[in-house]
């Protein structure tokens, strides 16, 4: 059975939004994502699927204060506490049972509430081996971003050219929070961080929600003019720790990949996608994330955004979007807006940074700092 993604339904990313609570955010983003589906969720939603981690919300067992805004109120509800694109893979499997015709999907950040946000990703370090050390846990990232570039041999200007390439993209997204005039000097000269990253190589944080409704193939040709099929997703996690994961490689992005593109049978990734929103949350990733799902070869990826490869305009346009960079940092909801933005590439409706043609994409998640857990979505329009 095809299951296909008929609403979407994003608000603007924003670096603060002291006028909005996070459940009207949730609001907003459900109410445009029915509206473009065409359904009322009292009626025609069979089930919803909330995606949230209860140490980012502030408190415990965070679903229980979810239906209301979503329009779920005594009707099937859950959350995964993963990243949006792990939801949008329980939606699919959810769906697949035929217990189900319509779910809808929604993640959210409202990062500007947190006080403490770098205390809580410390939470996530090892409380024996590395929390210990009173570091930075993005000093991780560094240390993991110049095993990359060591293995790869990879030249450092290359984060500064995805860094210009994104924010460039972001300019042209009306819902970006970061997009910005920077060309690859002055990403070069910002102050430096963690080794060898620097300042704009990291994604700032920002608010905002996503909600995707998907359905059924019968459901989705009745509602919806022109659904985008997903047409194979997969997750996968590495090792827990730092100390036994092959540090530098996206081995997580590589197996997801492996399960989404056996389900999609796609032979000749490089080849075969239109359009790419990966993780860039930091600079290096989307050079890893493209080499872990074959976009391109080990140690190439970095070459290939020099020569602009992966422009807007390039031959294999990554993250037209803005990404991360150009969009901000969302948290929970990165993958979810990974597969918004690809599936309005597909559908034509991506506005200024729309990429001509566009009929088959892939999105790809990663859970951030310290995990290396993951997901990959291909979708497709017509057969």
């Amino acid at each position: 059975m095809r299951v296909g993604i008929i609403g979407v339904g994003m608000t603007a990313f924003q670096p603060s939004t002291p006028a909005y609570n996070w459940k009207e955010l949730m609001f907003e983003a459900a109410s445009r994502a029915y509206a473009d589906a065409g359904l009322n969720p009292r009626t025609d939603v069979d089930s919803f699927i909330t995606c949230a981690e209860d140490y980012y919300e502030g408190f415990g067992i965070f679903d229980e204060f979810v239906p209301d805004q979503l329009g779920a109120a005594l009707r099937p509800t859950c959350t995964v506490s993963g990243d949006g694109l792990q939801g949008l893979a329980s939606a699919f499997m959810q769906i697949q049972t035929g217990i189900v015709n319509v779910v809808a999907v929604e993640a959210h950040s409202k990062v500007s509430d947190i006080v403490s946000l770098e205390g809580i990703v410390e939470q996530g370090l090892d409380p024996i081996w590395n929390r210990p050390l009173g570091a930075h846990p993005y000093m991780f990232a560094g240390l993991e971003a110049d095993a990359y570039l060591r293995r790869t041999h990879t030249p450092g200007k290359a984060l500064a050219a995805v860094v210009a390439k994104n924010r460039r993209n972001g300019l042209l997204n009306p819902l970006a929070a970061y997009g910005a005039s920077v060309d690859e000097a002055q990403a070069a000269k910002s102050a430096e961080r963690f080794a060898p990253l620097r300042m704009l190589d990291i994604s700032e944080p920002a608010d905002g929600a996503v909600v995707l409704v998907v359905a059924s193939e019968a459901a989705a040709r009745k509602l919806h003019a022109n659904p985008v099929w997903i047409r194979g997703i997969g997750w996968a996690s590495d090792s827990p720790t730092f100390e036994t994961r092959q540090f530098g490689d996206a081995w997580y992005a590589e197996q997801a990949a492996r399960m989404a593109y056996r389900l999609a049978k796609v032979r000749r990734p490089a080849a075969e996608f239109d359009v790419a929103e990966v993780d860039d949350r930091f600079s290096y990733k989307e050079l890893q994330h493209l080499e872990a799902l074959g976009l391109a070869k080990p140690g190439e990826a970095g070459r290939r955004v020099l020569k602009g490869d992966f422009a807007l305009d390039g031959k294999a346009p990554v993250n037209p979007s803005g990404g991360s960079l150009g969009c901000g940092n969302v948290f929970e909801a990165t993958g979810l807006h990974r597969a918004s933005e690809v599936a309005l590439q597909l559908r034509g409706e991506a506005g200024r940074h729309q990429v001509d043609g566009a009929r088959v994409g892939v999105a790809q998640s990663w859970r951030f700092v310290p995990s290396a857990s993951g997901a990959v979505a291909v979708l497709g329009v017509g057969k």
